[in-house]
């Protein structure tokens, strides 16, 4: 998994968890929590469909056994 994506994942993890703690301290503060939450995650998304788009590329280029046409 590429470290950007390791990253937004960490990121998404602890967004969820202040969210968390924000709600249970009855703040509406959780609701921006909860949109970052979000944006990473779709960042950590990106980032490994990317990665595997990327090793879909070169296995064509190089003209690998497992490559589909």
């Amino acid at each position: 998994m590429p470290r950007l994506a390791v990253y937004a994942l960490l990121v998404c993890a602890l967004t969820v968890a202040a969210a968390v703690v924000s709600f249970a301290r009855g703040s509406w503060l959780g609701v921006v929590w909860v949109l970052l939450a979000g944006i990473s995650s779709n960042m950590a998304w990106f980032y490994v469909h990317r990665a595997k788009a990327e090793r879909e590329a070169e296995r064509e280029a190089a003209g690998a056994p497992g490559a589909t046409s």
